[in-house]
This record gives structure tokens, sequence and C-alpha cells, in this order.
């Protein structure tokens, strides 16, 4: 992907870049990390809303996850304690990506494992349960598992 300036980033020699997104690609995605897919271990979590979608959450806290949609595709739903928000496409349906506001603003999120292009490297899953956790742990526990977040919106011209 490229910086604000349409400048191309050059990425550093150790991370690995993935894509991905939703069916009708309105909702794209790059995700970077340090480690390969056949080590990240997708968290399926307990919730009725992700097990409803099948999402298993896969993040690199020492990576970045660039989401770029169309303000007309991206669709947002908070549910439980509404401190994350879910990222969906009002076009085809896919849930892509959950994200959260750290105390300084920035986003911090993860990537559905559904919804990479590749899907087929993954080390196996595990069940968390997130609704177990106080508000205030809920949110110290996604900023230590998820990866910072930059989301651009697109308006279609």
């Amino acid at each position: 992907m490229s910086d604000r300036t349409g400048q191309s980033e050059v990425p550093p020699a150790a991370s690995r870049a993935h894509a991905g997104g939703c069916h009708c690609g309105a909702l794209r995605w790059e995700f970077e990390g340090g480690t390969p897919l056949s080590t990240l271990v997708p968290r399926a979590c307990d919730c009725d809303f992700c097990r409803r979608h099948r999402a298993a959450w896969v993040s690199d806290p020492q990576g970045r996850l660039q989401l770029q949609a169309t303000v007309a595709a991206l669709q947002r739903y908070r549910q439980g304690s509404g401190q994350a928000e879910f990222l969906l496409c009002r076009d085809c349906g896919v849930l892509v990506a959950v994200v959260a506001r750290r105390e300084d603003g920035g986003l911090v999120g993860a990537a559905n494992r559904n919804a990479f292009d590749a899907q087929d490297g993954f080390a196996g899953e595990t069940v968390v349960s997130p609704g177990s956790l106080a508000a205030d742990a809920k949110l110290a526990r996604w900023n230590q598992v998820w990866m910072p977040v930059e989301l651009v919106e697109l308006v279609e011209r």
C-alpha cells in the first residue's frame, strides 16, 4: 500500500504482508507482521456475534493493519460492552475486522481469519472469552494482543 503522499512504503525486511478483505472488494486490508501465518493462532471469540460469523481473530502486536473501505460500504456494529467495533461490508456482508480505540485515540484491532485472501496457513485456533472480562481488563487485553490499525475511508466518485 502507499502512504498519504502516494509514495510506496517499504516494509522492514522481516515484515510479511498479507492481503484480505470482503467478497466484493469494497473493504480491503493489508496485514503486516513479523511472523509467518503458520505461527499465528486465530482466536475464536465465544460471544454469540462472533460464533454466528465463525470469526477467529488474527493479530500481531508488532505489526500493523491498514484497512481501506468505501464510506458507503463500511458497516460498523457494536455489541456486548460496546468497546469493540466490528467492521463489515454493507454490500456483501463479510465481517472483515474488529477495532477498539485506545486511550490515546489510536486504533488497535484484529483481522478475521476468514477474510484473508490466503486462509490455509494458520496454526490451529484457540477459543477466547472476552465477555468474562471487566470492561477495563478487556481493553487492556486487546491493547496487548491486537495490532495498530489505520482505517482509511474512501469517498467514491
